[in-house]
């Protein structure tokens, strides 16, 4: 998930229906995933997030209306509610299969968008703004039923339409 990407943007186009109208559809260009590493304090605790910065000027943005957050519970830590080195090899490898479940299996044509990884707290939250959140859903639903995950979490998706659920993550920074 976190390989270091350039900041161009693909140039291949797809075809995403129209999620308000059944008659249109929206060509969507799927920019490469570019990073911004974020360090900040909240509750006079450290944390760290890393932010999908391609996102900030995407459209059109009515496709991915959808704002899903997984929260992830940290085991292992050390000062400050941080994960120690070993819990950020688990953490890493399980957000890198979420991110791959939650994208599809057509990576031409993604469900989700990576947004944020963020880091706090005792907890890691990973974040992807998601076109059909049925499948998003399903996915996670069945993950936990089977209790088939290195870490208990759970996860939310909520419709954002405007993207105000992203504020924080894209707002310009110097």
């Amino acid at each position: 998930m976190l390989n270091h990407a350039t900041n161009h943007i693909q140039t291949r186009y797809l075809q995403y229906p129209n999620p308000m109208a059944e008659d249109k559809e929206f060509r969507v260009v799927i920019p490469k995933e570019h990073y911004q590493i974020l360090n900040f304090k909240q509750d006079e605790l450290p944390g760290i997030a890393v932010v999908n910065k391609s996102l900030a000027e995407f459209e059109p943005k009515e496709v991915f209306v959808w704002h899903c957050s997984v929260m992830l519970q940290c085991e292992k830590l050390i000062e400050n509610g941080m994960p120690s080195r070993e819990e950020v090899e688990i953490l890493d490898k399980f957000g890198d299969f979420l991110d791959d479940k939650i994208k599809g299996a057509d990576k031409e044509k993604p469900n989700g968008l990576f947004l944020a990884r963020i880091t706090w707290n005792e907890t890691r939250e990973l974040i992807w703004r998601i076109f059909d959140p049925e499948v998003a859903n399903d996915f996670l639903t069945d993950l936990i039923e089977r209790e088939d995950h290195p870490r208990n979490f759970d996860y939310r998706i909520d419709e954002d339409e405007d993207w105000k659920l992203t504020e924080w993550h894209l707002k310009k920074r110097e």
